[in-house]
């Protein structure tokens, strides 16, 4: 999804598009020469080459990237050579690519459903028996993120980027000239509908034209109904899950928001990607906005002034009668490197490999990502955000994911890429009006 330049190697969204897997699969033919940043991958590994290539999503971040590969090959005779991919067709270039001899060697993802094929087809190192072996690798990260990443059970990903949960965000002005509170209870949600309407505020923002924003409140409200559990049936392939009485529940849930007028009249046609659901809420038209945490950077980028002192932050509530532990939390837990098992075979090239993505357990590695403006997944990192560039609010998502006992990835990017589309058209027709909660389950059941 269109977010600022820092954030958008997290977006939940990664459709893949014909034109661009057409484009890449040329590219991948032609060794990549296209790609830009430190080479393409016909300058290492490929061909012989002794460089481990690893791929990374090409953003303002990769900087942080640099400054460990840099680190890494001091201490290495293996050398790793970092390869940039431009961020937009990042993911089509990495699916086409894999199993050919243009794959890289290393490669960052987003752990579930963008590598599960490729689990699948034994084409990634599992890394269980690496931290059974150096059982501080394991403890150096928060569990829920470490886990975030598994497939099967299984580990193939080493956290390597800043965490990004969804965060219910709220204007703090509108909420004082409104004499109300953060809701801390589902009851507070609604009175809170009331209220700002009451006001002629718009309760929440919400970008309709882009549905992906949509699919944070179900990933929630079925949490906060069900648990992760319902989800995670979905995920290891029990279609009837869809059908469970808390996606019911939620998707009931979402029709009574929309008719209490909880995202106002005109949500269908406010974007995210151009700034329109985020610009309504700073300027006072919305009083909330349940969105990711580099929503944080995109008010920073676009309106400086209510980031610095205007922007509230809280979790999403309980909902009457849920199972779900109200700490859980639903976004995107990080980005991961995760090594090409059909590239890297066992011997002096796989540990060094491994070796490199242990840099990302380092202590160094987490303050490089604190100066970037992220918030590092290890596990002993909240002390040193207090250099971070807005304390409060790193320390306010560390706690939120560190404390979480579950944190469930981004939908369209937990399930196969074949749901992607589906999802986020039918949910859209959910909030729409034109499926019922029961048909939003049936036509997702009827995926094929």
């Amino acid at each position: 999804m269109p977010t600022p330049p820092l954030r958008r190697s997290l977006r939940p969204r990664r459709r893949i598009r014909t034109a661009l897997a057409t484009a890449a699969l040329t590219l991948a033919a032609t060794g990549l020469s296209a790609c830009g940043g430190s080479g393409g991958p016909q300058d290492s590994a490929g061909g012989g080459g002794a460089a481990l290539q690893a791929w990374v999503y090409g953003d303002p971040s990769a900087s942080v990237q640099r400054k460990v590969v840099d680190r890494f090959n001091k201490t290495s005779d293996v050398k790793v050579k970092l390869v940039e991919i431009p961020g937009e067709g990042y993911q089509d270039k990495m699916r086409t690519s894999m199993g050919t001899a243009n794959a890289p060697d290393i490669f960052f993802n987003w752990g579930g459903g963008s590598i599960s094929d490729f689990a699948a087809k034994d084409m990634l190192v599992d890394l269980g028996p690496y931290m059974k072996k150096d059982p501080e690798l394991k403890k150096a990260f928060i569990p829920s993120i470490l886990d975030a990443g598994r497939i099967d059970g299984t580990y193939y990903g080493v956290p390597m980027r800043g965490m990004q949960p969804v965060i219910l965000f709220y204007n703090k002005k509108v909420f004082r000239e409104a004499g109300a509170q953060p809701p801390t209870s589902w009851d507070d949600m609604l009175d809170l509908i009331d209220t700002f309407k009451e006001k002629d505020v718009t309760p929440f923002a919400l970008a309709g034209a882009d549905p992906w924003t949509e699919l944070m409140w179900l990933e929630y409200l079925l949490d906060r109904f069900g648990g992760p559990e319902v989800f995670q049936k979905i995920v290891d392939g029990d279609k009837s899950a869809w059908s469970d009485p808390a996606m019911i529940k939620a998707g009931e849930t979402i029709r009574d928001l929309v008719d209490r007028g909880a995202f106002g009249k005109n949500y269908k046609s406010v974007n995210y990607t151009a700034d329109g659901a985020s610009t309504l809420f700073a300027r006072g038209k919305a009083a909330m906005h349940l969105m990711g945490s580099w929503e944080y950077a995109n008010q920073k980028a676009n309106q400086k002034e209510f980031a610095k002192s205007g922007l509230g932050w809280t979790s999403f509530p309980a909902v009457p009668g849920g199972k779900g532990d109200p700490k859980d939390v639903v976004g995107n837990p990080t980005n991961y490197w995760s090594v090409n098992a059909t590239r890297v075979k066992k011997g002096e090239r796989r540990d060094a490999a491994v070796k490199f993505l242990k840099f990302a357990s380092q202590r160094s590695y987490a303050e490089d990502l604190v100066a970037n403006g992220d918030v590092p997944a290890t596990s002993d990192a909240k002390a040193q955000l207090t250099e971070h560039e807005n304390p409060e609010y790193a320390t306010y998502q560390y706690d939120m994911v560190s404390e979480a006992p579950s944190f469930t990835l981004s939908w369209d990017q937990a399930l196969p890429a074949k749901f992607t589309s589906p999802l986020t058209n039918n949910l859209q027709k959910l909030f729409n009006g034109d499926l019922s909660p029961k048909g939003f389950a049936d036509a997702m059941r009827d995926v094929k």
